[in-house]
């Protein structure tokens, strides 16, 4: 720490005399960095001002390049209290009338009445079904149960009831807890507590049959709904919606009816009263236009960042942080240069002028609406190949998936060599089993691995089956109804051919993944339907060429080899027969390119990167060289100190001498004798 004083023996103002000599070496150089470090800090709130202008733009072009944004329909309704409509991209422009005679409902059974919610009810097991069924209730009457019809692709669940939740309530939340399909609430009807079990899923073939095995504690029984016993009173009857589309009856399980009108799903609301609703579809224009005009918009600001960045005005000799810049000017003159491209293969409106979207004298772009809306009245599709990147398969069977920065426009050439295939397990039942159909103690349980995802013991209803397509109902609801594939998303279909009375097990999956390993069986399933403990047969992937060099395929997805022209073209292969699939188009759109050539000037180590880290580099450098410039005026400041304080003390010495001469001077002797 340097020692400061003013001047003691001299009087000398020390303190002021090194503070404004130190002040004045200091000042050249530090004026200097100061300056310099304020330049380099102005070009970097201009990079980062810039960047995120790009990213805005960047962000923009997001709803071009998606196909959802041109596959948009929209959809209106006459009468909003009796169906809303939503149409996706498969819905043709057009006009329906539609008359809704009957609404969904879903299946619901009560039980009879019991005192408290905490009334023991018995010990065992519910096991709940779906399908149709065949009942006449006592009112009107007569009572008869004539027969249920399973649904196949509704899985079947088995809920167990034991001392830990015997009572109504720990009914109720077993069944819930289960997430198996079915509601089940405690209603206090006045005359005391009934619990009621209802389908989540509407429609005559989602109704809920409920068979009962009971075990220790006796009562469980009271809620079976089955052939056997219907000791639950039916309180709302299964129905399927009914209605008319122009003229023509349909019927739906859902209130929500799919499928009927291409591309548009209806949700059904009440029945009409002998006027029917209107439904009108149309191509929505509206997300397309928006979409544009957000473009524009992003773009323009883009520019008005860029022209004031490297602006000069005469009038008051102020320059823009980045005039003159070699990056910026590159940045700009790329980015015009992409937007400014004609895209080869699509037709006449290859280019934004084409579509009605010009640059004016500042740089910035403008939309003609008129010439915009003349184009999508005249080729609605024109404006997704002029955007967004696209692959058109020639056949059917080929569905476009993606594509990568690296895909090349062009045509490609597609040969499919191995359809892709589930895996399965089959086997032929014997004869004498074909000829009874009888599910048994001995031949009733078994476990499967789907997918390498093994079950739980899975065990069949013991009956005997009218048939083998009863049992493949059976086989395929207790398979999709375990617990553990349930939780995997795995599914399975069964089917059985009469032809050869052979039964097979499908995973819904496709490619080498798709497996159906049985795992174990009971004492007599060899011998009576033909499955033991085996693999099954995998699935296959894909196999093929696109544009003539190997793809890989991964279930239905082919996708092209890494270093070829087409890398990252991914496929969805659903034809039913192999060989020459005809050809895929790829275009890459304007957004498309705009896109990869500001992932070029945004991702990582990009040339804004370089710069940005180029110009925090120097300013790191000036604070060092700030650091070294404080240390040396510290060693400047302690040499004036010392060489003052040198000077001080001789001046001290000086002035000592100097008085002592004064006063020895005035005591000598005058030649006259003292003076008087």
């Amino acid at each position: 720490m340097a020692i400061t004083s003013s001047g003691i023996g001299s009087g000398l103002d020390i303190e002021n005399l090194v503070t404004q000599l130190v002040a004045a070496e200091r000042s050249p150089t530090e004026n200097r960095l100061v300056k310099a470090s304020a330049e380099y800090q102005g070009q970097i709130s201009a990079f980062g001002a810039l960047k995120g202008a790009m990213s805005s733009f960047q962000s923009s072009l997001s709803a071009l390049q998606s196909l959802s944004t041109y596959s948009g329909r929209n959809a209106t309704v006459s009468d909003a209290d009796v169906l809303s409509v939503s149409a996706g991209s498969a819905a043709v422009a057009g006009s329906y009338s539609v008359e809704v005679s009957a609404l969904a409902k879903a299946h619901s059974l009560a039980s009879g009445s019991y005192t408290a919610t905490t009334d023991v009810v018995g010990e065992g097991t519910l096991s709940f079904r779906f399908g149709t069924t065949d009942y006449t209730s006592p009112d009107p009457g007569p009572e008869a149960y004539n027969g249920f019809t399973l649904n196949a692709d509704k899985a079947a669940a088995t809920v167990t009831i034991d001392s830990t939740n015997n009572t109504l309530e720990g009914i109720r939340d077993a069944v819930n807890d289960a997430d198996i399909g079915v509601n089940a609430s405690i209603i206090n009807d006045g005359s005391g507590f009934r619990l009621l079990f209802s389908s989540e899923d509407t429609g005559a073939e989602n109704s809920l049959e409920i068979a009962v095995a009971e075990s220790g504690a006796a009562g469980l029984s009271a809620f079976e709904f089955s052939a056997s016993a219907t000791n639950l009173s039916q309180t709302v009857v299964a129905q399927d919606a009914s209605l008319t589309v122009n003229g023509l009856p349909v019927t739906s399980a859902s209130n929500k009816v799919s499928g009927v009108i291409n591309g548009l799903d209806l949700s059904l609301k009440s029945t009409t009263s002998g006027v029917p609703v209107e439904v009108g579809v149309a191509r929505n224009s509206a997300s397309i236009t928006g979409a544009v005009n957000s473009f524009i918009a992003a773009y323009n600001g883009m520019i008005e960042t860029t022209n004031a960045l490297s602006s000069y005005d005469p009038a008051t000799k102020e320059a823009g942080l980045l005039l003159g810049d070699a990056t910026l000017r590159g940045v700009s003159s790329s980015l015009r240069r992409e937007l400014n491209t004609a895209i080869s293969g699509i037709g006449p409106y290859d280019t934004l002028a084409s579509v009605g979207i010009t640059t004016d004298s500042d740089g910035k772009l403008a939309l003609n609406q008129a010439n915009l809306d003349e184009v999508l009245e005249q080729d609605f599709d024109a404006l997704s190949a002029l955007f967004a990147a696209q692959g058109v398969a020639s056949a059917s069977g080929v569905n476009y998936i993606s594509s990568s920065s690296k895909t090349a426009i062009g045509d490609y050439a597609l040969e499919i060599s191995q359809l892709a295939t589930q895996g399965e397990n089959s086997a032929t039942a014997s004869a004498g089993f074909l000829a009874s159909m009888v599910i048994d103690g001995l031949n009733d349980s078994f476990k499967l691995k789907v997918n390498g995802v093994e079950s739980a013991e899975i065990t069949l209803t013991q009956a005997t089956y009218a048939n083998g397509d009863a049992l493949a109902e059976e086989l395929q609801t207790k398979i999709n109804g375990d617990a553990t594939l349930k939780a995997g998303g795995l599914t399975v279909a069964v089917t059985f051919d009469s032809g050869t009375g052979a039964f097979a097990i499908t995973s819904q999956r496709y490619g080498a993944d798709s497996t159906v390993e049985l795992t174990s069986v009971d004492s007599d399933t060899a011998t009576t339907l033909g499955f033991s403990v085996s693999a099954g047969t995998d699935g296959l992937d894909v196999e093929g060429t696109i544009g003539g060099v190997s793809a890989t395929g991964v279930g239905q997805r082919l996708t092209a080899a890494t270093g070829s022209d087409a890398e990252g073209l991914a496929l969805l292969i659903s034809a039913t027969t192999a060989g020459s699939l005809g050809s895929v188009n790829f275009t890459r759109g304007l957004a498309d390119g705009l896109d990869n050539l500001l992932d070029n000037f945004l991702g990582a180590d990009n040339i804004l990167e370089v710069r940005l880290d180029g110009l925090q580099d120097r300013i790191d450098q000036l604070d060092e060289d700030g650091r070294v410039l404080d240390r040396r005026m510290e060693a400047i400041e302690t040499r004036y100190r010392l060489q003052f304080g040198n000077l001080d003390a001789l001046l001290s010495t000086l002035n000592n001498t100097g008085n002592f001469l004064t006063t020895q001077l005035a005591n000598l002797p005058t030649f006259f004798g003292k003076n008087k």
